[in-house]
């Protein structure tokens, strides 16, 4: 399927000119590698039946925060690659600066990873000043877009997300970049979003939205704008730039923040998400109802019909070592909600057992050539509606293999 958009001239952004138009879904070398690195079996054979077919965008494949797994995120080009990836569905994590304007930032206290803001004539502004590793004590800071205008906010830097906490020096604790990722395309500044710009960025790229509220690092009311304004203003902007809510789900952590959504603006309400972190509680087991603050027909009841619990929460093994649902997700389908999760491609190499997102199924993965299998009970046994990647191809070409839209 061929995709095509002009992005729009009303973005406030100076975009490249390799951005101003998506082509052919293209999946690049990586389905290939993994599908190559499978044990033979039905799966291996299926998706090896599909090698060489053209792709189509899906709304299964999610962009998370575009493509950081090389881009940096939350810029024009992460989520540009996404949508040539087939991504169906693009994210901004929105949060506000000082004079409340929304902008695109996976937490409003991470400049100092994603951007060159220590380095930057900002860097007084930072709520902890960058300090200088010392023994023990690793290098810290902590700079926040509340600290900033939008203006200012537009004059720093994006980078990929990282920090070498062993650093002396401001420079080097911006390096830090994991092996597996990249800094080949930060080399030449990318370009950072408001909130609104990203809304006609993956409007011109024909993507559907997934903004999510963040957490603010202030206490609330912020110069008078309260937690209620906030998630207000993010439905206005939607409405402002004509987008159907049939085309957006909304996100956050904060189930009060949904329960709003569902309350005031109904229509957005009915595909708000509530993000699960019910695993930070102590004592939390997906396998274990008796743990769960709420259970799944309880978030039925108040009109939620969509949860999004990070990866591990919907797996655990048989005895014989295959990849099933967890009791989570079993009373989630019983219940009627629809799951999507978060996030693959973000752990980096599996062959030590994939770190946090594949903690509850780790005694079985041992491979790259596990990262279908892990999508495949995903999809077929616990049956979750979309999938956020940090490189969408991998979930595009399954949703294409397999007829998922």
């Amino acid at each position: 399927m061929r995709v095509t958009a002009a992005i729009v001239s009303t973005l406030c952004v100076a975009l490249p000119a390799w951005a101003q138009t998506v082509e052919n879904v293209e999946f690049g070398p990586r389905p290939y590698y993994l599908i190559d690195r499978m044990e033979e079996g039905a799966l291996k054979d299926k998706l090896t039946q599909c090698m060489g077919q053209e792709g189509e965008t899906s709304l299964f494949s999610i962009g998370h925060r575009g493509a950081p797994m090389q881009f940096p995120e939350h810029t024009v080009e992460a989520n540009v690659a996404a949508a040539r990836m087939g991504a169906g569905v693009l994210e901004c994590d929105v949060t506000f600066t000082k004079d409340l304007e929304l902008v695109c930032r996976h937490a409003q206290n991470d400049l100092h990873t994603t951007t060159n803001i220590l380095t930057s004539p900002l860097a007084n502004t930072c709520a902890q000043p960058f300090t200088a590793a010392d023994g023990d004590t690793p290098a810290a800071a902590e700079c926040r877009t509340s600290e900033i205008t939008l203006a200012e906010f537009r004059t720093l830097t994006p980078k990929m997300d990282a920090a070498d906490k062993t650093a002396t020096t401001a420079e080097a604790y911006l390096k830090g970049t994991a092996g597996w990722r990249t800094d080949l395309y930060s080399t030449e500044p990318a370009t950072l979003m408001t909130h609104a710009e990203s809304i006609e960025l993956f409007k011109s790229l024909g993507a559907k939205f997934t903004p999510e509220l963040k957490s603010p690092s202030v206490e609330m009311p912020f110069n008078g704008f309260t937690q209620e304004d906030y998630a207000q203003k993010l439905v206005d902007e939607y409405k402002a730039a004509g987008i159907p809510a049939s085309d957006v789900w909304l996100q956050s952590f904060n189930l009060e923040d949904v329960l709003y959504w569902i309350e005031a603006e109904p229509e957005f309400g009915t595909q708000a998400v509530y993000l699960m972190d019910e695993y930070d509680i102590e004592g939390y087991s997906p396998m274990d109802a008796d743990t769960w603050p709420n259970t799944m027909e309880e978030l039925k009841s108040m009109g939620v019909n969509y949860i999004a619990p990070p990866t591990w929460m919907l797996v655990t093994t048989s005895a014989e070592g295959k990849i099933i649902p967890s009791e989570l997700a079993i009373q989630a389908k019983a219940a009627g909600l629809k799951i999507n999760t978060w996030t693959l491609e973000r752990s980096g190499p599996l062959m030590s057992g994939g770190g946090w997102y594949y903690k509850s199924v780790a005694d079985v993965i041992d491979s790259d050539g596990m990262m279908y299998e892990f999508v495949d009970a995903l999809a077929q046994d616990v049956g979750v509606s979309g999938i956020f990647s940090d490189w969408p191809a991998t979930v595009t070409y399954y949703a294409n293999c397999m007829g998922l839209e």
